[in-house]
């Protein structure tokens, strides 16, 4: 069953490039051996960088299923999914990932996200985008409001 909804990302994903829809990505989320959602890469498309085959799938299984953790959901992606999408994939709580190529087969396409990944571990101020820390007196206020609020949703 893996290998059927991983050839349906991998069908997409030569789809998307077929058509001009968007890069040589797919993602399909299953829950219960049942598909939930499916995307092809829409970067291009929505002219949204974000717009990336997994997080698109992710964004139409959560609104599927009403929830924004996906649990009990697998998901199957065209390529080892990038650092963004990584992030995605644990904020979802997805309980596995199966994935075709790796990152190193993107690479060899033009699509390396390796900087990325070395970033990461460079100190904001060091990395290639300056990200730059400035402290105002009431920056903590949205944190303790949160604290503070009984009927908040945890994720």
């Amino acid at each position: 069953m893996h290998e059927e909804y991983l050839q349906q990302a991998i069908d997409l994903a030569l789809e998307n490039v077929r058509t001009g829809q968007g890069g040589p990505y797919g993602a399909v989320i299953v829950k219960d051996n049942r598909l939930v959602a499916a995307s092809g890469n829409q970067v291009t498309r929505n002219l949204d960088p974000t717009a990336h085959a997994e997080i698109m799938a992710i964004r139409l299984a959560c609104q599927k299923l009403s929830d924004f953790q996906l649990q009990d959901c697998i998901l199957y992606s065209s390529c080892e999914p990038c650092p963004m999408c990584l992030g995605a994939i644990y904020w979802a709580r997805l309980a596995k990932v199966y994935f075709a190529c790796s990152r190193h087969d993107a690479a060899a396409a033009n699509f390396d996200d390796s900087f990325i990944y070395d970033e990461i571990s460079v100190l904001p101020h060091q990395r290639r985008i300056a990200m730059l820390h400035l402290s105002l007196p009431n920056a903590l206020q949205p944190f303790t409001a949160w604290a503070e609020k009984s009927d908040k949703a945890l994720y």
